[in-house]
């Protein structure tokens, strides 16, 4: 038997809608916390081989300015966060513009490729070469948990 969808008077329907979305988020939710602790893990472990303390880690952003630290210089950390900064700016308020939006994008790629360049440095703080960047680059979580764990020793920073 078909059912006419004007009898639902949107109730069911919209309750189903409002079910689906949430259970979206809480998965979501949960997803970036177990991605969050995962990234955690392994950062702890290499913060405290390269002398920092392990705590660093759990701290978004500033973990992030520890391994530029201790794989590069910390001043290239500031450098990267302006440059995303400016390209996200750019990005926003480029309206029309394909210049700006090209010149956006172009600000984007010099932080991919900065980007690049830290995972090379941390690769070589810890005696890795350039087969192990391509490994931080497509699989970093897993290549993370190879220097944490593994016999990687570090070296000092790359600067």
């Amino acid at each position: 038997m078909l059912m006419n969808p004007a009898a639902l008077n949107g109730t069911a329907a919209s309750g189903d809608v409002a079910a689906l979305i949430m259970s979206m988020l809480v998965g979501l939710v949960i997803g970036g916390i177990l991605a969050y602790v995962l990234t955690v893990i392994p950062m702890w472990r290499i913060f405290t081989k390269a002398g920092e303390r392990g705590w660093k880690a759990i701290i978004p952003v500033y973990n992030t300015y520890i391994l530029y630290k201790i794989s590069w210089k910390p001043s290239m950390f500031w450098i990267v966060l302006i440059i995303a900064f400016v390209g996200s700016l750019i990005m926003t308020l480029c309206g029309d513009s394909m210049l700006l939006l090209l010149l956006g994008w172009l600000i984007y790629v010099a932080a991919l490729v900065m980007s690049i360049i830290l995972y090379y440095k941390l690769s070589k703080a810890f005696g890795h070469g350039a087969g192990y960047t391509v490994g931080l680059i497509f699989l970093w979580l897993i290549f993370l948990y190879i220097i944490a764990f593994g016999s990687s020793e570090y070296q000092g920073a790359q600067g």
